[in-house]
């Protein structure tokens, strides 16, 4: 079997479906691109999806749920920002922020923040 070719499509539980879908469309400016009776698709781009869903272990998960990748880190930054996201502040030894940004050694730089639920989200150039 490959696998290489297939769709994936991140989860992330949530308690609340009603209250996490107006957080992730007002503060990230995402819109629903399918929602059932199991939760809400979001489209991004290059045909990748991510999916909220209801769980009783929403925001159990201490390591990045969900990386979007931006063409314009800076603008991303700046209006996630504008829409109340809080960046998270990490101190790793080589993995830093500084000012909710860890720029790595090849230039390409991430920030992290969390959803309601605090599921742990970034954005990431590169």
């Amino acid at each position: 079997m490959d696998l290489s070719h297939a769709t994936a499509i991140t989860p992330l539980a949530v308690s609340n479906l009603d209250t996490a879908t107006a957080w992730y469309r007002s503060h990230l400016g995402v819109t629903p691109a399918e929602t059932d009776a199991d939760g809400v698709r979001f489209a991004c781009g290059d045909g990748t999806s991510f999916f909220l869903y209801e769980s009783q272990f929403a925001g159990t998960n201490e390591a990045t749920a969900l990386m979007l990748r931006v063409d314009d880190f800076d603008g991303a930054f700046a209006d996630l920002r504008s829409n109340g996201v809080r960046f998270e502040e990490y101190d790793f030894g080589e993995l830093s922020t500084v000012d909710g940004v860890f720029t790595a050694p090849d230039g390409n730089r991430s920030a992290w923040f969390k959803d309601p639920d605090g599921n742990i989200l970034a954005i990431g150039s590169g």
